[in-house]
């Protein structure tokens, strides 16, 4: 009996197949998981799945790379990936460059943060077309930017700020900034301020405790925001069409696709210029998250 007892008592100490899935993390609240990787099928693998087969299907023939051929032996076509990337790349970091110092000084205050913020974030609400109205009446030749710079004699002729890169990017960094700030406060509020207190009682100072502490514990952070801007910035299709020159110096990707998709009605080839857009961008992001891991290889200490 005692026998019995001690080898039922050890069957029952061994865990059940339902347990041990559960400690993985296995268990029957997945279910939960099938909205959502239904919508993300739906709305993001399928669609590229599609145009991914659909880019080899030439309508003029030529083989299944000959949309790629065309696109990358037309020089016009070719050099939107240049332009985009001058548009991309440059508003992406001076998003994430001047969110930073802001978000980190901004998390010492205690009065008028909220309407601070509040402020900084108002662009998120208007939208790139709202902006790309809005800089034709304060930016134009005849705006009110203009105005006073001449008024002022500061300068003797408008200065060229719209219909051109300029314009553009000033729309870029305008809309894209709000949502840099935010992820960037995010970021930051999930550092420990008693880190950077436990390196002043070792006399760092503020520029030291913000780059030995601070900026590696920030750095994926950092990174992922920049990801996300870049992928805004280098998707940028109503600016460039606005406050842009879309047939010269902002001929983006973006726009090539769509001409070709919906005014040469040539699917293949705007489905193909849009998986060159897709492969620039991952390119971009990979060497992005690659400089993180080189930054910082320990525990993030927050939401990084």
């Amino acid at each position: 009996m005692a026998v019995a007892t001690g080898v039922g008592a050890a069957g029952d100490a061994t865990p059940s197949l339902r347990h041990r899935l559960a400690e993985r993390g296995i268990d029957r609240h997945l279910w939960l998981l099938l909205p959502g990787v239904a919508f993300i099928l739906l709305l993001f693998v399928y669609p590229f799945i599609y145009g991914l087969q659909l880019s080899f299907r030439p309508l003029k023939g030529g083989g299944a790379f000959a949309n790629y051929k065309t696109f990358f032996s037309d020089s016009y076509l070719r050099d939107t990936i240049w332009i985009t990337l001058k548009l991309g790349v440059p508003a992406a970091v001076l998003n994430v460059a001047a969110a930073i110092p802001i978000a980190y000084t901004m998390r010492r205050w205690r009065r008028g943060r909220r309407t601070l913020t509040a402020l900084l974030v108002v662009p998120i609400t208007l939208g790139t077309v709202l902006t790309a109205e809005g800089l034709l009446n304060y930016a134009g030749p005849a705006g009110w930017l203009n105005k006073v710079l001449r008024d002022l004699h500061l300068v003797k002729d408008s200065l060229p700020l719209l219909h051109n890169y300029w314009g553009v990017f000033l729309s870029l960094v305008i809309t894209g900034f709000p949502f840099a700030f935010l992820l960037i406060s995010a970021y930051l509020s999930g550092i420990d301020p008693v880190l950077e207190r436990a390196a002043s009682t070792l006399g760092a100072g503020g520029w030291q405790r913000f780059r030995h502490v601070t900026f590696p514990l920030l750095a994926p952070g950092v990174a992922i925001t920049f990801c996300l801007s870049f992928v805004l910035a280098f998707s940028v299709f109503p600016s460039a069409q606005l406050v842009g020159n879309p047939a010269g110096s902002t001929h983006v990707i973006s726009i090539a696709a769509y001409h070709a998709a919906l005014e040469q009605y040539d699917y293949p080839l705007g489905s193909a210029i849009a998986m060159v857009m897709a492969a620039v961008m991952l390119v971009i992001i990979g060497i992005v998250l690659l400089w993180r891991n080189t930054l910082y290889k320990g525990s993030s200490g927050g939401k990084g």
